[in-house]
């Protein structure tokens, strides 16, 4: 004997039942969703990071033999002192452009998961409406 047949309680465990699988598919697809974004997220944070290191090793040496070849210039002259100074001042600048610009991209990398969050916000409107 079924005792949900018999208190009429049928339909209100099947429809019960239907909500808990269409919410576990839901659960599934958007961690789905998530991962991919991350591994998306992830691809993009590596191939930055190499960007960064590379740019940044290449601009180092670049600049060191800039420096190099304006004081050797200036080394038989009384103003050596004051290049000497300069560069010091063009490479503390260069310092804060790059301080400056990990800062910015840090305020950038905070869209990460944006289609992530947007769905979640519709389900979970969605789902307090149906409440």
């Amino acid at each position: 004997m079924n005792l949900f047949a018999l208190l009429g309680l049928e339909g209100f465990v099947a429809r019960w039942r239907a909500n808990v699988i269409e919410g576990a598919i839901a659960v599934e697809d958007r961690l789905e969703l998530a991962g991919m974004e991350w591994g998306d997220q992830k691809r993009r944070l590596i191939i930055m990071a190499l960007l960064a290191v590379a740019g940044a090793g290449l601009t180092v040496i670049t600049f060191i033999m800039l420096s190099f070849a304006i004081l050797v210039s200036y080394w038989d002259t009384p103003d050596r002192a004051t290049v000497a100074w300069i560069l010091f001042a063009v490479w503390a600048v260069l310092w804060a452009g790059a301080i400056i610009g990990i800062v910015m991209l840090g305020r950038r990398a905070t869209n990460a998961f944006a289609v992530s969050k947007q769905v979640l916000a519709r389900d979970w409107r969605n789902l307090k409406e149906r409440l």
